[in-house]
C-alpha cells in the first residue's frame, strides 16, 4: 500500500514540485502504458499550475517589501506597493 499522501491544497510548494519531478522521471522512462502516462501527465499539469500559483503568491509578497530608514524590511500596504 502507498503511503498517503495529503490533499493537493495542503502540499507545500517543495511537495508539489518534488512529486512533479517524480512524474516527469516516470513519464521519461517511456514504459508507462498509456493510461497511466495521461493520468499522471494530468497531475503533472495540476501541479506544474499550482507551483507556478505559489510562485505568484510569493512574489507578490516581496514586490510589497521594502527596506526602512534602519535598512529592515517591512510590508507595505497594498495601495503604497504599486507605487
Amino acid at each position: 500500500m502507498s503511503p498517503k499522501r495529503a490533499p493537493a491544497n495542503e502540499e507545500s510548494f517543495e511537495q508539489s514540485l518534488g512529486r512533479l519531478e517524480k512524474i516527469v522521471e516516470r513519464l521519461e522512462q517511456g514504459d508507462v502504458a498509456l493510461e497511466e502516462s495521461l493520468r499522471l501527465y494530468e497531475e503533472g499539469v495540476a501541479l506544474s499550475r499550482r507551483c507556478a500559483e505559489k510562485l505568484q503568491q510569493v512574489e507578490l509578497v516581496l514586490k510589497r517589501l521594502e527596506r526602512d530608514v534602519d535598512d529592515n524590511l517591512k510590508l507595505l500596504d497594498d495601495d503604497t506597493a504599486e507605487a
